[in-house]
C-alpha cells in the first residue's frame, strides 16, 4: 500500500530548470576562460620580464602620485611590476566613523550581546564593507547566490536519490538509466558550486582583510597633530594589526557560510520534510531543534573571552621575540642571552598553559556536543522516518476503507523512494544543526576577536589632537608660560589621572626669533629632551595660560623637526635614509638629483642598515661627528636660515647659539634663560672655570691618598 496519495514523479520541474540554468552559466564562463587566458598571455609576451636593475629603480621608486591625490604602488611580481592604485582614508571618514566608536568601559564583558552586535556593525559595515556599491558587497551577494543554489542542488539530489532507488526496487531498468544520468548532470553543477563557495569565502576573507589593513594603516599612521602611533599607549599593536585582523576576516568570512548555508537547509528541508512527516512529525522536528539549543547553549563555555586572552598572549609571546631581534646587539653586549630565554619562556609557557586549559575545557563540550548531533539527532531522524509509516499511513488506510488497493510491488517502491528521500534530506538537516551548532561556538570566538578589535580602533579614534600652537610670525618660535610634564598614562583618553603629574620645567617662557639660535643643557634627567617634545609638538603643553607658537607651513605639519638621539635606519635603500622622511617622489619634486656613493654599491642598494651601519655611522647620522665635520654642519645651516635648538652638556657648542637655556636639577623645575655672549653668560662660564679649577688643585690630594691605599692592600696581602 502506498504511503503517500500522490503519484511517483521525477524531480519537479524546477530542479530540471536549475540544472539547465547552471549548465549554461558554466557554458558561458566556459566559453570566457579562454579569451581571458588568451588576452593575459599576450600582455605577458608583450612586456619583458624585470631586469636586475629595473628590479632595484623599482623598488626604489615604490610609488607615483595621481592627479586625484590618490597613489599607484609599484608591486614587483612574477617578473612583471603590477599597479595597484590606493586612495588614503579622508579625515571626514575618520570624523564620521568615530561616533560608531566610544570606549569601551572597564567592566565590559565579551559575549553575545548586543555590545557586540554593536561593536561587529561598526567594524563590518563602517569600515569593512563600506556600501552596497563595494567589490566586498558584490562577492557576499555572490557568495549568497552559490550558497542558495546549493541548497536547492542538495533537495534535489535526495529527491533524485529517492527515485533511483525506487526504479532499482521496481527493477526498472529505463527509469534506473534515466535516473543515472540526471545523477551525473546534477554532479557538474553541485562540484562546481561547492568550488566557488570555498573560492567566494577565501576571496572575502582577503577583501575584508585588505579593506581593514588599509584603514588601520592610515589611522594608526597618522600625522602630525594626531600621530596616534606615538601615543596610543597599546601593548602589542603589532598582534593587533597582523593577526587579529587576519583572524577576524578569516573568522567572519567561515562563519556567514556556516550560518547562512545551515540556515537555508534548516528552512528548506523542513518545508520539505513537513510534505510527508505530516503534524506530528512536524512538531517533533521543532521539538528536537529546540532540545538541541537548550542542551548545547547550557554547557557552552565563554568562548569568546578564551579567544581574547589567547590573541593578548600571543601578542606578548611575539613582542618579546621581536624585542630580542631588535635589540639583538645590546643583548650580546650584556651577554642576556640566558636572561631573555627565561622571559621568552615564560610568555610561552602562559600561553600554553591557556590552550591547554582551553582543550581541556572543550573535551567535555565537545563530548556533549557529538552526542547531542550524532545520536540524538540519529535517533530523533529515525523516529520521524517512522511517523508517515506508523500513524499517517493508518489514517490513510482508515479513511481509504473500501478503495481499491494498489500493487504490493508499487506500494513497497513507494515507500522506499519516501524513506531514501526523507533519510537523505534528515542526514542533511543533521548537518545543517551541527553545523549551526559549532557556528555558536565560532560565534563566541569572533566576539572575542571583534572585541580586541574594536579596542583597537576606538582607542586610536579617541586619542584627542594634539594641540598644534599658534601660528607666530614667520620663522618665530615662543613658549609663554608653559608648564612641562611627563603626560599621564590616561590623559590621552580624556580620565582623570590618580596622580599630579611631575613637572620638569615650570612656567617657561622663550622667544626664538629669526636667525637666533637655542642650546638646552642642564644635568641628566632634567627635561632637556622634554622642552624638545613640546616645540616638535610631540607632547602637549601645560599650564592654563600656556601658549606654544609656532611657523606653520602647510596648516598641519609644524615646521620644527628634531633629530632623536637614536639613529633610525628605514627599510629601504641607502637613499630612502637619506631624504627620510620624504619619499622617492617627494625628492624628485624637489628638484634634486642623485649622486654616485662609493659605499655598499650605491644609493639603490638595498639592506637591513641597521644591521650593516656600524655604531659610529649610525651614531654620526644624529650626534656623534668630529669638531671640524660638527663646525661645519652648524654653519651650513645657519646659512640657510635654519633655526637651530642644540640639546648637548658640552660648552664648546654654546659659541653656535644666541641663547642658552639652562634647566635646574635641584628639583625645583626651574632654570635660566641667557644670552650667549652677555656679562652673565661670561660670568656663568667664569664660575665654571673656576670650580674646575679649584677641583685640579685637589689633584696632588687624591694622588697622595691613592697611594696610601694602595701601600694598606698591600701590607694586608702579606699578612695573608
Amino acid at each position: 500500500m502506498a504511503i503517500s496519495s500522490k503519484p511517483t514523479r521525477w524531480p519537479s520541474q524546477r530542479v530540471s530548470v536549475l540544472i539547465l540554468a547552471t549548465l549554461l552559466v558554466l557554458r558561458s564562463r566556459a566559453l570566457e576562460i579562454p579569451k581571458e587566458t588568451l588576452t593575459r598571455w599576450r600582455a605577458a609576451s608583450a612586456n619583458k620580464p624585470l631586469t636586475p636593475e629595473d628590479l632595484l629603480r623599482t623598488l626604489q621608486t615604490l610609488f607615483f602620485k595621481e592627479a586625484d591625490g590618490s597613489k599607484t604602488l609599484l608591486v614587483p611580481y612574477d617578473e612583471q611590476v603590477a599597479k595597484v592604485n590606493i586612495k588614503e582614508t579622508s579625515l571626514a571618514k575618520f570624523a564620521s566613523n568615530a561616533r560608531s566608536f566610544p570606549l569601551i568601559p572597564p567592566s565590559a564583558k565579551t559575549n553575545i550581546d548586543g555590545t557586540f552586535f554593536r561593536q561587529l556593525r561598526a567594524i563590518l559595515f563602517g569600515i569593512a564593507i563600506p556600501s552596497i556599491k563595494s567589490k566586498e558587497a558584490f562577492i557576499v551577494a555572490l557568495h549568497s547566490l552559490f550558497l542558495v543554489l546549493r541548497t536547492m542542488l542538495s533537495i534535489g539530489v535526495a529527491k533524485l536519490d529517492g527515485v533511483i532507488v525506487r526504479d532499482l526496487v521496481k527493477a526498472d531498468l529505463r527509469g534506473f538509466l534515466k535516473g543515472l544520468g540526471m545523477w551525473f548532470l546534477l554532479a557538474i553543477p553541485s562540484t562546481y558550486t561547492n568550488s566557488m563557495i570555498r573560492h567566494l569565502q577565501s576571496k572575502l576573507s582577503l577583501r575584508l582583510r585588505t579593506r581593514l589593513t588599509r584603514y588601520t594603516h592610515d589611522l594608526y599612521l597618522s600625522s602630525h597633530p594626531d600621530i596616534r602611533y606615538y601615543r596610543s599607549g597599546l601593548e602589542g599593536v603589532d598582534q593587533y594589526i597582523t593577526a587579529d585582523i587576519e583572524a577576524w576576516a578569516e573568522s567572519l568570512s567561515v562563519l556567514y557560510g556556516n550560518v547562512l548555508k545551515p540556515s537555508l537547509d534548516l528552512v528548506l528541508f523542513t518545508s520539505q520534510l513537513s510534505r510527508s512527516l505530516g503534524f506530528r512529525g512536524t512538531l517533533l522536528l521543532f521539538g528536537n531543534y529546540y532540545a538541541t539549543v537548550t542542551i548545547l547553549r547550557a554547557v557552552t563555555p565563554a568562548f569568546g573571552k578564551l579567544a581574547a586572552v589567547e590573541a593578548r598572549l600571543e601578542g606578548e609571546y611575539r613582542a618579546g621575540m621581536g624585542r630580542v631581534g631588535r635589540e639583538g646587539e645590546e643583548v650580546a653586549f650584556y651577554d642576556g642571552g640566558g636572561r631573555e630565554k627565561s622571559i621568552l619562556t615564560g610568555a610561552y609557557l602562559r600561553l600554553i598553559k591557556h590552550v591547554n586549559s582551553i582543550y581541556k575545557i572543550r573535551i567535555m563540550y565537545e563530548w556533549t556536543e557529538d552526542f547531542v548531533i550524532k545520536y540524538l539527532w540519529s535517533a530523533a531522524g529515525y523516529v520521524l522516518i517512522a511517523v508517515p509509516v506508523l500513524f499517517t499511513r493508518r489514517h490513510r488506510k482508515d479513511s481509504a476503507a473500501g478503495l481499491e488497493e494498489p500493487k504490493a510491488d508499487e506500494a513497497i517502491a513507494g515507500r522506499t523512494e519516501n524513506y531514501i528521500s526523507n533519510r537523505r534530506l534528515l542526514i542533511s538537516l543533521a548537518d545543517a544543526g551541527g553545523r549551526l551548532m559549532y557556528a555558536y561556538k565560532d560565534l563566541l570566538e569572533l566576539a572575542g576577536l571583534t572585541t580586541r578589535l574594536y579596542t583597537l580602533l576606538s582607542t586610536l579614534h579617541n586619542l584627542p589632537s594634539l594641540p598644534s600652537g599658534d601660528e607666530g610670525p614667520p620663522g618665530v618660535i615662543e613658549l609663554s608660560h608653559v608648564d612641562v610634564g611627563i603626560p599621564a598614562a590616561d590623559e590621552d583618553r580624556d580620565l582623570v589621572a590618580l596622580t599630579e603629574p611631575l613637572l620638569l620645567v615650570k612656567d617657561l617662557s622663550l622667544i626664538l626669533g629669526e636667525g637666533e639660535h637655542l642650546m638646552i643643557t642642564g644635568s641628566n634627567g632634567v627635561g632637556k629632551t622634554a622642552v624638545a617634545r613640546v616645540l616638535a609638538g610631540l607632547w602637549a603643553p601645560r599650564g592654563s595660560n600656556s601658549v606654544v607658537r609656532r611657523p606653520q607651513c602647510d596648516g598641519r605639519r609644524p615646521t620644527v623637526f628634531v633629530v632623536p638621539q637614536r639613529a633610525y635606519m628605514v627599510t629601504g635603500s641607502l637613499l630612502d635614509q637619506m631624504i627620510y622622511p620624504h619619499s622617492y617622489a617627494d625628492f624628485l619634486e624637489s628638484g634634486k638629483t642623485e649622486k654616485d656613493l662609493q659605499r655598499e654599491g650605491g644609493w639603490a642598494t638595498r639592506k637591513e642598515w641597521r644591521d650593516v651601519l656600524s655604531g659610529g655611522e649610525k651614531q654620526r647620522c644624529t650626534s656623534a661627528v668630529s669638531s671640524d665635520v660638527e663646525g661645519r654642519m652648524y654653519e651650513h645651516l645657519k646659512s640657510k636660515g635654519i633655526t637651530l635648538i642644540t640639546i648637548s652638556l658640552r660648552p664648546s657648542l654654546a659659541k653656535y647659539h644666541t641663547q642658552l637655556l639652562t634647566l635646574k636639577g635641584d628639583g625645583s623645575a626651574g632654570w635660566t634663560l641667557a644670552k650667549v655672549g652677555t656679562e652673565e653668560e661670561r660670568m656663568g662660564i667664569e664660575r665654571e672655570i673656576a670650580s674646575l679649577e679649584n677641583k685640579l688643585k685637589e689633584v696632588d690630594e687624591w694622588q697622595a691618598r691613592l697611594k696610601e691605599l694602595d701601600a694598606l692592600l698591600s701590607v694586608q696581602e702579606l699578612s695573608d
